[in-house]
């Protein structure tokens, strides 16, 4: 029973049907296909703004690469300190950035504030010796399975626009959110200010189908050469692209991402008072113990431990195909842990496993 990573989940039917489709007959490389070049229209109409839409098979090519895109390599980027970026890349930001400099920034949940980066442009005004204020990257859903608001983010951008700075968005579990919020998916991209965003599709059921979504075409001119340059040039794009058509097409991404996120908030019911963040999305954060993590792993629940050595922290990640008598299996276990789980105490500091 496994609550491991969304990573870990199978590609669901639709998108499988989608590449056979795609399969049926050869066409044209390099992106030159009816699929890939019907990205833009139908992410237009997703987002009911004017895109530029790259197909790319990794999160961290399109988060890198966007990056990189947007950002001198004297310029810095601000992330919060917990974020994909500055945590899980192994410095792929910073390679394909040519040098660029990430800058972590704290707040509570994984999220950014428009104060907290207030102060961090305040405290490092730009001079020739200093690397230049020229981004800031957020995380929909965030590493801690918070969401933002629309509000926030416009608060976030409005500043950062008004200092010079673009924004760039990772959203690899941009669904969870947008099904947790009950908003559009423009309300928390391009209408909220968002200049980039790393679309994600793996996570929430496709098969290596993640997209580069420009909110102003004209900053895209450089990154066809760098996805050629950095090896994210599919020969064969017309299978991601096809993926991408039918997960916004067909309404899948809100479908499975509503499963995963119910699943996740009848685990977060059961944690309780040991639940660590208000469950948002689809992930749990919680302390259990040391023994009540025995415990539920001796019953054949697999998840990854969490925070520092000894915290006794968990996290569960449920997917698009959990089957959700598995998770009843676990909220029952849970509620049965001895009532003295989470007394281990140290500070927390998430420890990864896996990629997220």
């Amino acid at each position: 029973m496994r609550f491991y990573s969304d990573n870990n989940a199978t590609v669901c039917p639709e998108l499988l049907a989608a590449i056979v489709e795609a399969n049926a007959a050869p066409t044209r490389g390099y992106g030159d296909d009816r699929w890939t070049q019907g990205l833009d229209r139908a992410f237009g109409r997703f987002f009911d703004a004017p895109v530029a839409t790259f197909p790319v098979t990794t999160g961290t090519a399109a988060n890198a690469l966007a990056i990189a895109t947007v950002v001198p390599p004297w310029g810095a980027v601000y992330a919060h300190e917990e974020s994909h970026v500055v945590r899980d890349e192994c410095g792929a930001p910073e390679f394909f950035g040519a040098g660029l400099r990430l800058v972590s920034l704290a707040g509570a949940g994984a999220k950014l504030d428009a104060q907290t980066l207030a102060r961090a442009l305040d405290a490092m005004p730009p001079s020739v010796h200093t690397v230049q204020p020229t981004a800031v990257t957020i995380t929909q859903a965030t590493e801690l399975g918070r969401v933002y608001r629309p509000g926030e983010i416009a608060a976030l951008t409005a500043l950062a626009h008004e200092r010079g700075l673009l924004v760039h968005m990772d959203g690899a579990r941009l669904a969870n959110a947008l099904v947790a919020l009950g908003c559009e998916p423009g309300d928390i991209t391009a209408r909220a200010g968002v200049d980039v965003l790393s679309f994600g599709a793996t996570k929430n059921g496709g098969l290596a189908a993640e997209a580069v979504v420009f909110f102003r075409p004209e900053l895209a001119r450089d990154f066809e050469l760098r996805r050629k340059r950095a090896g994210h040039l599919l020969s064969k794009a017309r299978y991601a692209s096809a993926q991408l058509l039918a997960y916004v097409e067909g309404d899948v991404w809100r479908r499975n991402a509503a499963h995963a996120n119910r699943g996740a908030r009848e685990i977060g019911a059961a944690c309780g008072a040991a639940l660590l963040e208000p469950v948002e999305a689809n992930e749990v954060f919680a302390r259990l113990g040391e023994d009540g993590k025995a415990q539920l792993r001796a019953l054949g629940f697999e998840f990854y431990d969490w925070g520092a050595n000894g915290s006794g922290e968990a996290r569960f990640v449920v997917s698009w195909d959990q089957d959700l008598s598995q998770v009843e299996a676990l909220s029952r276990a849970i509620r049965a842990l001895p009532a003295s789980r989470g007394t281990e105490t140290a500070l927390h500091r998430p420890r990864r496993s896996e990629t997220q």
